[in-house]
């Protein structure tokens, strides 16, 4: 490919002919004049022939380490193809080099191989990530390195390292205040109001997470759920290893399962569907070998994020690992899971809180596209990548966790730097918006009628006392009935058939309950 005019990764790639999964996500070349531009997500850098760097991997290699968004695929892919001589010969050069340093310590880090380099390293110790491009580790969380004399402030582990760029999405993301959006709810409801809408709110979100897997009217399963929610959310160890997620998943799936153990799994899996008899695989997760190291990943993203964005660990860890897809069943309802969980061991939701973000995303077909469009994002152009090494074999092999498989997969070494290195800037943005908008608008809702309720009840009981159960059925009965007394009722409580008593209770109900939607009475 003619490299005429490009620069840093772009030239690199061509050069060396990579093929890349996930596309660069900034592209320099050569032009009349310095402009940047901006479309579909890629940030165009032109830059004038004074910046032209020498033509080879020391030029190219350090123009993308200083310029540009480093690219953990696109180095991975590299450092399999260069010849380590000329590496070695730029680091042995240049050994008090910043970027010579740097490219160094990645190779290392990302092939495992270490380098043969003869000079001892030298000058002041400098950040592997430009924490103003990326997501990097805290500042007291990186880790010096004494070989390279670098600061190791990558988030996570050559297992797992996601990308988050800091783009102005990704800035009005991060800027989301989930703490005060639910204080301003607290000092508009009063916080009992806001603690008992709580218990509703968890089972919505349980029925919703089954709505998302196409399994609504699972009712026992739902409860289920529910009560998983509330019990183990920011409770524990954080689920990422065999034992926590062992229990986490046979508390999800119960007793009524054909798993034959919980824990992470020992099989192939893949995410799909029969289309006419036909399987249709839309993401083929990482091998089982790599599941533990992939999670202990996260845990180091887990560490070293630690006091940054809530929203944006959340985002991270509960869509790290749906990629991953560390279990033989339960993965999705795991993955909403965590989104809670984080938030609340991250201290911005308080217990018993659950945020119902899984409602919002089943609102409607347009919010489930969105969701479904946020997880192809990294699954489309991987299985771009992936058409021809997959199949389905005509026998099924049997493995370790009793899960029989005829799904054969040749494409590890193709689709595991984008597993590892995924970039989930798209992923953090969208989970913002969707917190955001849970609370300002679903919760708000959710609020005002449980407000609504309380006033219906006392004003009711000022009418006729009666149990709280009683009152339930009545404002039920009421909605249901358009205001009309039901034979029922009248039969079970004589006294609502004395002059004025149900004129009076449905005027209170409709009184409590004017200026919410229609159908909000019933619909509890």
């Amino acid at each position: 490919m003619d490299t005429q005019n490009l620069l840093g990764g772009a030239w690199l790639v061509a050069r060396y002919g990579i093929e890349l999964v996930m596309p660069l996500t900034v592209r320099s070349r050569v032009g009349g004049r310095r402009t940047t531009q901006l479309a579909d997500g890629v940030k165009t850098e032109t830059f004038v022939e004074g910046m032209r760097p020498s033509a080879n991997l020391r030029g190219h290699l350090t123009f993308h380490l200083k310029h540009e968004v480093l690219h953990l695929e696109m180095l991975c892919r590299l450092f399999e193809r260069v010849d380590t001589m000329e590496l070695v010969a730029w680091i042995d050069d240049e050994p008090s080099g910043q970027y010579a340093r740097k490219a160094g310590f990645l190779y290392e880090w990302l092939t495992g191989r270490q380098l043969n380099v003869r000079a001892l390293m030298a000058g002041p110790y400098v950040d592997v990530l430009d924490d103003r491009k990326l997501v990097a580790a805290s500042p007291d969380r990186s880790v010096p390195n004494r070989r390279w004399r670098v600061r190791d402030n990558l988030p996570g582990s050559p297992a797992f390292c996601p990308i988050v760029r800091k783009t102005s999405d990704f800035d009005e993301a991060v800027a989301v205040d989930v703490q005060r959006l639910l204080n301003e709810l607290a000092l508009e409801f009063g916080e009992d109001v806001l603690m008992r809408s709580a218990v509703w709110m968890t089972l919505r979100e349980s029925k919703s997470s089954f709505a998302i897997e196409g399994e609504a009217d699972q009712s026992d399963r739902i409860q289920r759920f529910a009560d998983v929610l509330a019990r183990r959310t920011g409770e524990g160890a954080l689920p990422l290893d065999d034992a926590s997620l062992a229990q986490l998943q046979s508390e999800i799936l119960g007793r009524r399962t054909t798993l034959q153990q919980f824990g992470i799994r020992q099989s192939p899996v893949f995410v799909g569907e029969v289309v006419r008899y036909q399987e249709v695989v839309h993401y083929v997760a990482p091998p089982a070998a790599d599941m533990q190291a992939m999670l202990d990943g996260m845990r180091v993203f887990w560490d070293r994020t630690y006091g940054q964005s809530a929203v944006m660990r959340s985002a991270v860890l509960a869509f790290g690992f749906v990629y991953i897809h560390p279990l033989a069943d339960g993965n999705g309802r795991v993955h909403r899971f965590l989104i809670n969980d984080v938030l609340r061991r991250d201290g911005v939701v308080q217990e018993p809180m659950i945020l119902p973000v899984s409602s919002l995303i089943t609102s409607d077909a347009s919010e489930r596209r969105a969701y479904d469009r946020i997880l192809d994002t990294i699954s489309r152009p991987l299985m771009g990548a992936l058409a021809e090494v997959y199949a389905f074999s005509p026998a099924q092999a049997s493995y370790a966790d009793g899960i029989r498989s005829n799904f054969v997969f040749k494409g590890d070494a193709i689709a595991r730097p984008v597993w590892r290195y995924m970039d989930l800037t798209r992923h953090v943005v969208y989970l913002a918006d969707v917190l955001a908008r849970t609370i300002r608008d679903d919760m708000r809702e959710e609020s005002r009628y449980m407000r609504s309720y309380a006033q219906a009840r006392a004003a009711i009981k000022d009418i006729v006392e009666m149990p709280d159960m009683q009152i339930d059925r009545i404002i039920r009965s009421v909605e249901a009935n358009q205001g009309k007394l039901s034979n029922v009722l009248s039969k079970e409580m004589p006294l609502l058939t004395e002059p004025g008593i149900w004129v009076a209770i449905v005027q209170v109900v409709a009184h409590a309950f004017d200026g919410l939607p229609s159908g909000n009475v019933a619909g509890k």
